[in-house]
């Protein structure tokens, strides 16, 4: 961590110049700050989205796609629509927070490996 204060100290007082290109790419600290991600991507559906939910939202899948369908028309429901459906008042608060997160990036379902 010295050296890269250094180096920075060197780069600042010879004036700034192409500091980005000039800084060290790796540094040992640098890969603790970053959470790994997924090396594949999965396409989450109304399904995987409700079993990522869990707390009971699952029980709601049939009934969600068949009435909305489309994982995208799931992000922009409103609440109104999913009372229409029947689901109760606490599975309609957990689908439109964990809807605003995911819309936001916040927040994906967590993918189940495989067991072979």
């Amino acid at each position: 961590m010295e050296m890269v204060l250094l180096q920075l100290q060197r780069i600042v007082t010879k004036g700034g110049a192409n500091l980005i290109s000039t800084l060290p790419h790796s540094t040992p600290s640098s890969s603790r700050f970053f959470s790994k991600s997924p090396s594949y991507v999965v396409k989450v559906g109304i399904p995987e989205f409700l079993n990522g939910v869990g707390n009971g939202v699952e029980s709601h899948v049939a009934k969600l796609e068949s009435e909305i369908g489309d994982f995208q028309k799931l992000l922009v429901t409103r609440t109104l629509k999913l009372k229409k459906l029947g689901i109760p008042c606490k599975h309609r608060k957990l689908i439109l927070k964990y809807t605003h997160k995911y819309r936001l990036g916040l927040w994906w379902p967590r993918v189940e490996s495989i067991k072979a």
